[in-house]
């Protein structure tokens, strides 16, 4: 292979083509770079700069296949795109009978354009893939925790007493047992969608031993999708926070386009916005609030 279709150089070519403001970064004035910065590309992948800097120097050549589809999100492959990454960095591409965790652009595109909105994707088997800033300002930013434990049904049905990872302060629904059923019920049509999948077989497996309402609830073979849900978000800075949340599903890779917005002109609305502005709540001494 030339040196110029390596891992490394390619890395670097994907990264200056995207322009910040496709990633959803400000742009300064006082910018040189059209592309992303590294340190910018790490922060979106959630690695350190220095790997970026091994893998874009040939240093590192076997990034894990988390790492490569992290990378593949935070640089807007296409399918293809994502898929010659994998190979580069010698890994077998995500099968099409396999869960993906790939965003395609157009979705980001879309993302990009709804405003302050929170906002959250997650894959088929409710795993969180990818948030913006009004999500993190409303429930807390999720990126301490590891990324397997950013699963919406591991937070609804725990096991062994774990701390939540998606919201880091109370939220509540209006009808909490029509949401248990609805997280199973579409966690059972995935099975379907993708019954080779190993990571959605482990979830089963764990939730159904581990969890007694989940085991419950998937004995009775209920197939539905999760489509809309309303909460109260007790948050730390505004006071609680009443939304309609809303999923939208993304064709057949089942991506969860998770919409959380208030009733227009009311008071939630503007406790909202309030949050958005002022971001995430952080202690005096610089470290996020927590439950």
């Amino acid at each position: 292979m030339t040196p110029e279709a390596g891992l490394g150089a390619m890395i670097r070519t994907w990264r200056d083509r995207l322009p910040p403001s496709a990633a959803g970064l400000p742009v300064g004035r006082a910018r040189r770079a059209v592309g992303l910065r590294r340190e910018e590309l790490a922060e979106l992948a959630g690695v350190s700069v220095d790997y970026i800097v091994r893998l874009e120097q040939g240093r590192a050549t076997t990034p894990s296949a988390q790492v490569v589809a992290s990378l593949a999100r935070a640089l807007r492959l296409t399918a293809a795109e994502r898929d010659h990454l994998y190979r580069l960095a010698h890994l077998v591409p995500p099968a099409e009978d396999e869960i993906s965790d790939h965003i395609p652009p157009g979705v980001h595109r879309v993302l990009a354009r709804l405003g302050d909105a929170a906002v959250a994707v997650f894959a088929a088997d409710w795993r969180l893939i990818w948030w913006n800033r009004g999500w993190a300002a409303l429930l807390g930013d999720p990126s301490p925790s590891p990324a397997r434990l950013r699963n919406f049904a591991r937070d609804r049905f725990p096991v062994g007493g774990g701390p939540a990872r998606l919201a880091q302060w109370p939220v509540t629904e209006l009808d909490s047992d029509t949401t248990d059923v609805a997280v199973v019920s579409d966690l059972r049509r995935a099975t379907g969608r993708f019954p080779q999948d190993a990571r959605l077989a482990e979830l089963i497996r764990e939730l159904s031993t581990g969890n007694r309402r989940f085991a419950e609830l998937w004995a009775l073979g209920t197939v539905a999708a999760h489509r809309e849900d309303h909460k109260t978000i007790e948050h730390p800075s505004v006071g609680p926070v009443t939304v309609d949340c809303d999923v939208l599903t993304d064709g057949d890779s089942e991506l969860k386009i998770v919409i959380m917005t208030a009733a227009p002109e009311s008071v939630d609305e503007d406790k909202l916005r309030l949050a958005a502005v002022s971001g995430p709540p952080v202690r005096t001494d610089g470290s996020p609030v927590r439950r």
